[in-house]
Formats: structure tokens, sequence, C-alpha cells
């Protein structure tokens, strides 16, 4: 059954009911920043796990951040297929690894493979933060999705029609 996406609630009135949960969650992602793991790098993953977890608000804000960094678009058309594209490097390919694994451990445990993948590009340090940035972008992906917050669009992005 397909059905119409109507907001149960918007970033602004969640912002206003919930702001220490607003101060926890940006705390979590400036430690994630301070941390020195490649910005593009945490987009990407961020992008992935919106995907997978279908998040649309989630999905739009990240994409819009990516672009700002310059992260090339074809990176970003070919992260859900990144298994079979050519263009991401082993630590990528670790880091999308990872993220997978973490956004799937309900339905199976991270295996052993995933974190001896993970392991072999990112040092201890690294892989908690990386760790962390996964577990953020799942949690702010349950409150969007949940609350089915319109995505964020451009102005830019807007047509006015069908092309």
């Amino acid at each position: 059954m397909i059905t119409s996406h109507q907001a149960r609630s918007d970033w602004a009135t969640f912002e206003q009911t919930a702001p220490e949960v607003l101060l926890a969650m940006r705390a979590l992602g400036k430690a994630v920043d301070d941390s020195g793991l490649d910005k593009s790098l945490t987009e990407l993953i961020k992008v992935r796990a919106s995907q997978i977890n279908g998040c649309a608000f989630c999905l739009q804000f990240h994409l819009n951040l990516a672009r700002k960094l310059g992260v090339p678009a074809a990176r970003l058309d070919l992260v859900a297929v990144w298994q079979e594209a050519a263009i991401y490097n082993a630590r990528e390919r670790a880091a999308l690894a990872w993220t997978e694994s973490l956004c799937n451990m309900a339905g199976q445990p991270v295996s052993d493979t995933a974190y001896a993948q993970v392991k072999q590009e990112f040092s201890d340090s690294e892989i908690a933060f990386l760790t962390t940035s996964i577990a953020a972008i799942n949690a702010w992906n349950r409150i969007a999705g949940a609350l089915q917050f319109a995505p964020p669009i451009p102005a830019e992005n807007l047509s006015g029609g069908e092309q």
C-alpha cells in the first residue's frame, strides 16, 4: 500500500521541544569532527546509513553537506552500490562496510570479518570515532524518520515542475 508522506513534526518543533537532545547530539558530532577523521568520509557514511535506514531528511541533509564539502557527484551517486563501484579506496570501503554492519546489526551481529576489515584501515581511535559517527547518524535517522521531517531541499534544486 502506497501512502502519501506527511510530516508528523518538523525540525523547528523538535529543536524547540527537545533542546537538550539537540545539544547532546551536536556534542557527539563535534567530538567526531574534532577527532581528525576526514569530513568527506564521515559525510559519505552518513549518506549511506541514511539510505539504509530510509531517512529522507537525513539523506538530503548529508547530501547537501557533502556537496558543500566538494565530494564529487559520482561518489555520492554510487554510494548505494559502493561494493560494485571502483571509485572508492580501501579505507572508504572499510568504513562503508562497517557502516552497513552497524546499521544492520539487529538482523545479524557485526562480524569479525567486518571488524578485521575496518581494523586494517583505521586506528583504534579512528574506529571509536567512526563507530560513534555511525551510531549518531542512526539515532538521527530514527528521530527524523519517525517524526517524518520534510527533507531540506536547497532552493536551487526546486524546478517548480517535472523535467
